[in-house]
């Protein structure tokens, strides 16, 4: 299976936290997950991803690996996000966004269908 990862961005914690209190309600594609971490380096992109649960099949190899892969690949873009959530304070997490293919394709279906 292929992964895609990417930053979204910056989130005062609060907002992220009732962003997942909804995301758990609806019926959202099991392969989609939004991570929060307060730290902008490898390694806590890492341990946040280790934090997806096993039950969803997940190769978590391959999921490591594409968070490495996108670490290697875009350094201006990690190094924008470092300086938004240095900016942002305390109270804030850098979001991101692991996720199969076809279960984020499901779910900006999803959106479109939405009102």
């Amino acid at each position: 299976m292929n992964y895609t990862f990417d930053i979204l961005g910056v989130s005062p914690i609060l907002d992220f936290f009732n962003h997942q209190q909804r995301i758990g309600e609806k019926a959202n594609p099991p392969g989609v997950e939004y991570l929060g971490t307060y730290q902008c380096t490898l390694d806590a992109f890492l341990e946040s991803v280790e934090t997806v649960p096993t039950q969803k099949g997940w190769n978590m190899d391959r999921a490591v690996d594409t968070v490495i892969q996108f670490w290697m690949n875009h350094p201006d873009r990690i190094r924008y996000w470092k300086n938004r959530l240095e900016d942002a304070g305390n109270a804030s997490v850098l979001v991101s966004r692991i996720a199969d293919m076809p279960s984020l394709k499901a779910q900006f279906n999803s959106l479109f269908k939405e009102k």
